[in-house]
């Protein structure tokens, strides 16, 4: 073959190259790329996305910058960010109570679940505890739920928002025990500790991220763990559903990108994250807010978003939350 048709011959397969292996080549070609987190800084998705978000860019060398979207329990960042333009350019970082709860909270989220986003991998676990003010009566949860039959309706318990995992685990539980707690939704987990700490609320279920650092200061106290086991960042507190039979949950954070993202840049992603949650800080720094790394990518993921979508749409229905 002659030197001109192997260039006319390369030159062929150049141009019907598929897109998809042209942007795995060029991604991220040191662009920086937004990490949106539908919730407010200060709490669990805000402190895995910093730590993660931090790693991921030194992994694909460039850097990550988060992008916190509050608000409608995490619809609006969520909306925002499956428009986004499908390069891999735009992620998002949220907790499962914006993506597989929310869906059967509101009215209309803004998004489908199901097909505005390519799942990527989960990311991480995290330790949620139901937390006191330390002058509230109450020690653990046996205690809180005699308390509150005896005062329906006079315990304040506070959330970081309407239609978030704190306010439905809330729910939850006054439904599993019959009782009857005044909810008081916050624009974050952050504002809703600090009000903890100056008495405004009695109690509230917290994300550790969000509450160990007060937790061991002893500026708050833990009733009960809310995950399905104890936790290692508090061996001894026991769990919920050590009272409450049947009553825990595990929650869980996921990386996603908008649909449509190239599946090259889908998998570079997935190789990366192997490294970020493997190493040796980022295992440090997580345990230190009570969460500890974790890996279900692709279609694993995707199959397990499936399954969640009904099961907490019959724990929305069961527990009577709703949100307009």
């Amino acid at each position: 073959m002659s030197t001109t048709r192997r260039t006319l011959l390369a030159a062929a397969l150049a141009a019907v190259a598929p897109a998809a292996v042209l942007a795995q080549d060029a991604w991220p070609a040191g662009k920086p790329i937004t990490l949106v987190v539908p919730q407010a800084a200060g709490g669990a998705n805000d402190a895995i996305a910093r730590v993660v978000g931090q790693k991921l860019g030194e992994v694909l060398g460039t850097s990550v910058i988060v992008d916190n979207r509050p608000g409608a329990g995490g619809n609006i960042g969520t909306a925002y960010a499956a428009k986004a333009r499908p390069d891999g350019y735009t992620l998002m970082l949220t907790a499962d109570s914006s993506y597989v709860i929310n869906p059967s909270l509101y009215k209309s989220t803004g998004f489908d679940p199901l097909k505005d986003f390519e799942p990527v991998s989960t990311v991480a676990n995290a330790g949620y505890v139901l937390v006191a003010n330390p002058s509230f009566p109450a020690k653990n949860v046996g205690e809180l739920v005699a308390l509150a039959k005896q005062q329906p309706n006079k315990i304040l318990i506070g959330s970081a928002g309407n239609g978030t995992l704190n306010h439905l685990f809330g729910e939850m539980l006054s439904k599993a025990a019959g009782i009857e707690m005044l909810h008081v939704p916050y624009k974050g987990a952050a504002a809703a500790v600090t009000d903890l700490i100056g008495g405004q609320v009695q109690v509230s279920v917290q994300s550790l991220p969000s509450s160990i650092a007060h937790i061991r200061s002893g500026k708050i106290k833990v009733l009960g763990v809310v995950n399905d086991k104890r936790v290692a960042a508090l061996p001894d507190a026991p769990t919920v559903g050590e009272t409450i039979k049947g009553l825990g949950y595990t929650p869980w954070y996921g990386l996603f990108a908008p649909a449509g993202t190239p599946k090259p840049v889908v998998a570079q992603l997935q190789a990366a994250l192997v490294k970020v949650l493997d190493a040796p800080e980022v295992r440090e720094k997580l345990a230190g807010v009570g969460c500890e790394p974790t890996r279900m990518p692709g279609e694993q993921f995707a199959a397990f978003i499936r399954t969640e979508l009904p099961r907490w749409a019959k724990v929305v229905k069961d527990s009577g939350a709703t949100i307009d």
